[in-house]
Parts: structure tokens; sequence; C-alpha cells
């Protein structure tokens, strides 16, 4: 018997003493990321979102016009809504009252085509029960019939039988729960993740006002949102830091039987697509049947204008990623019976949507660009453009290839590669810097971990097409050392590596290098970030040093609580990467058994994508400014030389002085005569 056999062999007589049989939400207990995908973060937000897509069911029924949503302290959750109330009279099957039917068993619900709704995201009948399943307490009040009633549970279990607590002229249902600290790795919820998705819902539930609160201490924040123009203001919102090519957002809608589409679409300037598409309300990162159908008839219908009007020779075709380019679009269908792969339901799997779709834009963008010949033409030119960039693209690709022999055994020059050849076994730090770079080489375990350092100005691919990308001198050696490709030609199976870090300063320039970086294996590697391959290495802050004791912080919070526990230590506040000796950065960032790592998910990379568009907007804005302003400009020249100042004084004869030298300033400008001096804040 082999090593491998031997630690696999059960020695146990295998009868039906051995079968287990998982009663009542025991199952969800011992399998959670079958329901709600993992017990990370992600799952912890997930149990939020189960209850708030039953109010949606609400809405969409066309009872429940509010929603709120609160983070309270000791993180526990409450969520309301003024829709029917889950029903509390006694359910047939059971004998028992339905809203405890609901709460504790699992596939139990009013979704499975007993008239209660129509449409519905909850269509599994779990989600409820699983979040109760994984509360350490759950408690529902349901306000029905002219009564308050409530009931308790924990783990699952009920602690108090319903019972009616008073007299209402509400209808509504309010949910309050405590995740279990023993299914979940973080108990912490995110006031911005949350957000981002009652936002929304907001947006696809058009008229539908959903508040968000957060009540924890030092915390407190709330937003109410409410879109009466609904995927069309939320387009507009996708675009806010971009320049539209069209002002109309293009709104497109149809219905087949119980079944409705809607698209809202317009384009911008940058090189890129946003897609996002819903099922129910249910938000479908890897698309569906839905998105196939928007790509075809985008695709069919572009180029059948385009070869009408000339545009388009005869035989030349547009690819559906050249019609794409630029374009921010919101997909969202409704359906009867939606079939969600998976409980999390991250793709669409009915065919019939499709169709609709497909018909929907087919017919109704035909005749749009028919009447608006000016952002019909303007759509066309972008996508003739892009083929254009995609076949210089291909052109540039070749020539590396011819150069460098992409692909094969060709390395850039600054790679320090590690002796293991195994890419299981292997990562790779992507490096801020030659100094830094020099320290991780010479702090790293050379077995398995390589070295990348990066210089200089990183290209923003967010204003660059691919033909730009192949021959840059900052982006080549990253896809070079990979050794998996970029775009259209990515393959997953020929990563060289299985982790790939990202380690910069931890500072604003290094997050920013970091959020260049995310944005560019999100438009061109796509692939790593899903399959969990990106990292980011974080360095700490400080060192705190006592005596013989060493600590380190990684954040302000951190370097605070050191603080109480060494008063008196020494504090050495890290510039940068290349401040550390090798041994320090092994031990700190490196090394496997303590240092800190944060695994990027798509979420990651959409948020560092959406940070680095506001950081754009935000420059441009700066940027105009400066021109109107010109003792503006030279404030900010000197604030980069003088990076803890925060106010410059200017005399009218442009002097530049410190905060600190406001006086200096008042006596050199009173020997000019006249004038005044202007004092601008940098931060």
């Amino acid at each position: 018997m082999s090593e491998l056999e031997k630690v696999t062999a059960v020695d146990t007589t295998y009868d039906a003493s051995e079968i287990q049989v998982l009663e009542g939400l025991e199952a969800v207990r011992k399998r959670p990321g079958m329901y709600i995908g993992s017990t990370s973060a992600s799952g912890l937000h997930h149990l939020v979102y189960e209850i708030v897509d039953n109010a949606i069911d609400e809405a969409l029924a066309g009872y429940c016009t509010e929603i709120t949503v609160t983070i309270n302290p000791g993180d526990t959750i409450t969520v309301t809504d003024n829709g029917r109330g889950i029903p509390v009279d006694i359910q047939k099957q059971t004998g028992r009252p339905a809203l405890e039917v609901v709460y504790t068993v699992l596939h139990a619900g009013g979704k499975f085509g007993g008239g209660g709704y129509k449409v519905s995201g909850g269509l599994h009948g779990v989600g409820a029960s699983v979040v109760n399943a994984l509360s350490e307490w759950l408690e529902v009040q349901v306000q029905k019939d002219g009564r308050i009633y409530e009931m308790k549970f924990s783990r699952g279990a009920i602690t108090q039988e319903m019972k009616i607590l008073g007299d209402t002229d509400q209808t509504g249902t309010a949910v309050t729960f405590k995740p279990d600290p023993e299914m979940f790795d973080t108990l912490v919820y995110d006031y911005e993740t949350l957000h981002t998705r009652m936002r929304e819902q907001a947006f696809l539930n058009a008229g539908l006002r959903i508040t968000i609160t957060d009540a924890r201490p030092g915390q407190e924040q709330s937003d109410s949102m409410c879109y009466e123009g609904g995927i069309r203001e939320f387009v507009t919102w996708l675009n806010r830091n971009k320049t539209a090519l069209h002002e109309e957002v293009v709104y497109l809608a149809g219905a087949k039987g119980d079944s409705t589409a809607e698209v809202a679409l317009q384009y911008n300037d940058s090189y890129n697509e946003t897609l996002v598409s819903f099922a129910n309300d249910i938000h479908t990162p890897e698309g569906g049947m839905h998105e196939t159908g928007f790509k075809t008839a985008l695709t069919r219908v572009l180029n059948a204008y385009g070869m009408k009007y000339g545009m388009i020779k005869e035989g030349d075709k547009v690819s559906g990623e050249d019609v794409r380019e630029g374009i921010t679009a919101v997909i969202s269908v409704k359906l009867t019976e939606a079939q969600f792969e998976g409980q999390t339901k991250a793709k669409l799997g009915n065919a019939s949507i499709r169709t609709l779709v497909d018909n929907v834009v087919s017919d109704q963008l035909a005749v749009y660009l028919e009447e608006h010949p000016v952002v019909a033409r303007t759509i066309l030119d972008k996508a003739l453009t892009a083929n254009r960039a995609r076949e210089a693209a291909r052109k540039a690709r070749e020539s590396i290839r011819r150069k460098t022999a992409l692909g094969g055994a060709a390395m850039p020059d600054k790679l320090r590669d590690c002796n293991e050849n195994n890419p299981e076994l292997t990562e790779i730090y992507i490096v801020e810097g030659d100094s830094a770079g020099g320290s991780a080489t010479q702090g790293r375990d050379s077995r398995f971990q390589a070295i990348l350092p990066l210089w200089g100005k990183m290209l923003n691919v967010e204003k660059a097409r691919a033909d730009k990308i192949y021959g840059n001198d900052k982006l080549m050696p990253v896809v070079l050392a990979l050794g998996c490709g970029i775009g259209d030609e990515f393959d997953i199976s020929k990563l060289r590596y299985d982790k790939v870090f990202i380690m910069a300063d931890a500072d604003v320039d290094g997050s920013h290098i970091c959020t260049l970086m995310l944005t560019f294996f999100f438009r061109y590697m796509r692939p790593l970030i899903e399959q969990g391959h990106v990292y980011v290495a974080q360095p700490p802050l400080f060192k705190v040093q006592k005596g013989s004791t060493i600590k380190y912080a990684y954040n302000d919070a951190e370097m605070a609580l050191l603080s109480q526990e060494m008063p008196g230590a020494k504090i050495n506040r890290y510039k940068g990467l290349g401040e550390m000796n090798p041994e320090q950065l092994w031990e700190t960032t490196m090394n496997p058994e303590n240092r800190v790592i944060v695994r990027i998910t798509i979420e990651d990379a959409e948020k560092a994508e959406a940070d680095q568009a506001r950081r754009e907007a935000e420059e441009a804005a700066a940027e105009q400014a400066r021109k109107a302003d010109p003792f503006q400009a030279l404030a900010e020249k000197y604030a980069k030389a003088y990076p803890d100042c925060k106010a410059f004084h200017i005399t009218s004869d442009r002097q530049v002085f410190l905060d600190k030298d406001k006086n200096l300033a008042q006596y050199h400008q009173k020997g000019l005569g006249e004038g005044e001096v202007r004092t601008i804040n940098v931060r």
C-alpha cells in the first residue's frame, strides 16, 4: 500500500450505521459554502442579501415600497420592509405556522408556484432558513392582519414560539440576526459593500426606496436611495466619471408572457466595456443567457446598420468586442421560473430569455439608430476604430513574438526567477522599484519565490487600447514573466506561478500602482483574479521596538493599540519598501508563516477600477482648477516637495511660504507695498 493509500484508507465496516441523515438545518451548518458561497466576508454579506431579496420579492409583487437595512452596534443586522408580511397561519403539510416553516425548513417558501409570487429572486426557498441556520440568534417580527407576531431562533432552533405582541395598522416584516461566530471567519460588516448592493437594488426597482444605516459607534452614516428613472439612472451613475459620447441613455424594453426585459446603454470615450446584468434583481456576475442575447443582437444590428449606410464594406464585419468598446450597459430581466446555476445565483440559464432579449434589442435598437443617425454614426465610428486598433494589436503581438518568442523561453531581464519548476508550488512578487526589488531578491526564499521589479510610471490601461500594451516596457515584463498571454489569447494553463503578489509601498503612490496593476489584470487577464491567483502583499507601516521585543503595525489603528501595549517604545515609520532590509522584508511581508496577504476578488478589482476612474476625474478637475488659478498650481507644485505641509502662503509676487511661516509671508507682502497673501490648503 502506497503512502497516499495509507492516508485515505479506513479500517471500519461500511454498513448502514455509517450512513448519516442530516436533519433540519444541520446540512446548512455542515456545508455552509453550498448555500452562501463561503464563510468569508463574502458569505457574511450574503446573509443580508438573502433577507433583502425576500423583501425585494414583495416589491416585485407590487406590495413593498420601502426597505431599511441597519448595521447595529455589535454587527447585528436588521432588515425591515412594508410588504404584506410573512404568512403566520398554519401551513397544511406541516401543521405548523407558516412563519416557523419559512425559517426552519429548507426548500419552503411562497415561490414554488403557489401564486404568492410571479417573479422572484429567491426561487430555491432556502434563503431565510439558511440565514437562520447560520445565525447565533435570529428574531423576526411580522405585522399582518392587525397583529404583531414575533418568533425567536438560535442556530436554526426555535427559542421562542410564535406569539402575538400587540395590535398594529401596519404590514411588513422585520428580521434581526447575529451571524454565528462558529461559522464565519469574520463578523464585521462593511458598510460600503452593503451600500453598493442596496444602491443596485434601488436602481433596478424604480420608485422603491431603500435606506441603509450604519449605527455602530464612530461609524455612523446613512443613505436613502430612490431612483424613478430606474436602470437609465443606473447607467448614468456608472458613467459618472467618464465622458459620454451621446447625451441620451438608450432604453429598450419588452415582454413575452410573464417575462420582461429591460436594457439601458450609453457609450463613453473609454476603451473598455461595462456590462452589468440582473435576473429578478439578482446580480449575475457570470452573465448567462440574457447577456448572450444582448451581445449577439448588438453586434448584428450595428453591422447591419453599417453595411446599409456604407460605413462597413461588404464582406467586412466588426466583432462583438469592437462594438462593445466603451459601452456601459445594464440588462435587467424578470421571469417566473429563473434557472440559476448554483445557490449563489451567479449565472442565468434560461434559454427563452436569450430569445426575448435578442428580439428586444434587435427590433428597438435598429429603430433607434434609424431615428438618431448622429448617435449611430458615433457608435459605429468608435467600433471601426476599435477594429483597426485590434488589427494593430495583432500585428504588434506578432512582432513581439518574433522579437522575444512570446510564450517561449525569453524572460524579462529584471526577473529573478525561482528554482522550483512546478507552477503549483511557486509565487512571484511584482515589486515597486529597483531598490525594493533588490531587498526582496535578497530576502526571498529562492526555492519558490520569484521577484520582478517595476519602475517608472505605469500605463493606465483605462486610457489605452490593447495595441498600446504590446511593447509597453512596464506591462510586457509582467506578461512575459507570467507566461499566459493577455486578452483573447490568455491561457491560464500556461501560468508559471500559482500566486501572483503585488507588493507596493503602503502609501498613496503605492496604492495607485496597486490600483493600476489590478485594473490591468481585470481588463486583460481576468481569469487570474476569477481563479484566485492574485494577491496583495501588505508591508507594515510601523516598526515598534521596546528592548528586544519587536512588533509591526500595518495601519494606524494597529499602531495605536501597540502604543498602548508597549508604552515608551521606539517607533520607526517606513516610508517605503526600500527602507526595509532583506530580513525585515522577509519576516513581515514574504514569509508564508507571518505575512499579511489579501486575495483579490473580482469585486476588489471592480472597486480598483472605479477608484482609478474617480482618481482620473479628480485629477481632471484639479487640472482645470490649476489652469484657472495659477496660485493653486504653484501651491500644488510645492506640495509634492513638502508632503507634510498642509497649506502654503503665496504673496502677490508669487513667493511661496510654508504654513508655519505665515508671519514671514505677511512681512514680505508688506514690503511690496500693496496686495494680499493668498493661503491655499492642499491637504
